[in-house]
């Protein structure tokens, strides 16, 4: 049986290309982050968690951080801000932080999500993507990015990381 969802896409990154992007980023948040003994790797949930995952265990691998890794749940369908609950609990206070998301189209869910962080005093709140589409309307920026690709507003880009058989970078 043929999944719909996969008839009409295109792939722009295989699982390969996606797994270097995601050791590049790894290798440049322990550049920016040397100095610092862990970090706090927070994935919001979906695929945004799954592309945490994957950075945590390259970050673990390539650097002696302690590397903290936690999921952060709400509700990215609503017009309004939803609570914000992480997976367990975690003190963020005087930590660095990295969100991680696997794509940046409008900006909206990932200024969603710093909501949590900017109720403490953090020593940094830095932000990770696969994919930027560079279609902001919230003052957002990515400051890690695997991959920029211009597209127009009706296009869409998935990220399948969850599940190895079709990992990659989609465009439909």
């Amino acid at each position: 049986m043929t999944d719909n969802s996969t008839v009409s896409r295109r792939q722009i990154l295989s699982s390969h290309q996606t797994g270097q992007k995601i050791r590049r980023i790894a290798f440049e948040i322990y550049e920016q982050n040397f100095e610092e003994t862990g970090i706090i790797i927070a994935g919001i949930a979906g695929e945004g968690y799954a592309f945490a995952k994957r950075l945590a265990d390259e970050l673990v691998d390539i650097s002696p951080l302690k590397v903290e890794l936690i999921e952060l749940r709400f509700d990215k369908n609503i017009h309004y801000q939803s609570p914000i609950m992480f997976d367990r609990e975690v003190n963020v206070e005087n930590q660095t932080v990295i969100v991680a998301d696997d794509v940046l189209n409008t900006g909206r869910t990932l200024a969603f999500a710093l909501e949590p962080f900017l109720k403490v005093r953090m020593k940094k709140v830095q932000v990770a993507v696969v994919v930027d589409r560079s279609h902001h309307r919230f003052p957002i920026h990515a400051d890690y990015v695997g991959y920029s690709l211009s597209t127009t507003l009706t296009e869409h880009v998935q990220v399948v990381l969850s599940r190895e058989d079709e990992a990659g970078v989609y465009l439909k």
